[in-house]
């Protein structure tokens, strides 16, 4: 009888002792409330208007194109030609007014579009 009560209390003991090893581990752990969601909203397009082409110090290139937004926007990029994938940043004044400034210049005779892409 002595045994078991030996045995039973060294199981006792072991059982508390990994319980409390655990509760130790777990109770070290801090995780900070964070949020989450889904939302949807409408993507709307610019209006470009006043487009003025200035051209370079040799008339058959494009120097720079400048033009208004009908809303704010903070970062304009555009293209003049068509098959190319390469966008110039432009240069925004009160949120409206832009200027992109080819460098280096577009060739008259390339120029085959204007691309906007206008970010808010």
């Amino acid at each position: 009888m002595l045994r078991i009560r030996r045995r039973s209390v060294l199981v006792v003991a072991f059982a508390a002792a990994l319980a409390l090893a655990t509760y130790a581990f777990t109770a070290s752990n801090t995780v900070p409330g964070t949020k989450a969601g889904q939302g949807e909203g409408t993507i709307s397009g610019y209006t470009v208007s006043g487009v003025a082409y200035t051209l370079a110090a040799n008339p058959s290139n494009i120097d720079s194109v400048a033009f208004t937004l009908n809303s704010a926007a903070s970062t304009v990029k555009a293209k003049l030609v068509q098959g190319s994938s390469t966008y110039t940043s432009c240069s925004v004044s009160g949120g409206t007014s832009v200027t992109c400034d080819f460098s280096p210049d577009v060739s008259v005779t390339s120029a085959d579009e204007l691309s906007v892409v206008a970010v808010g």
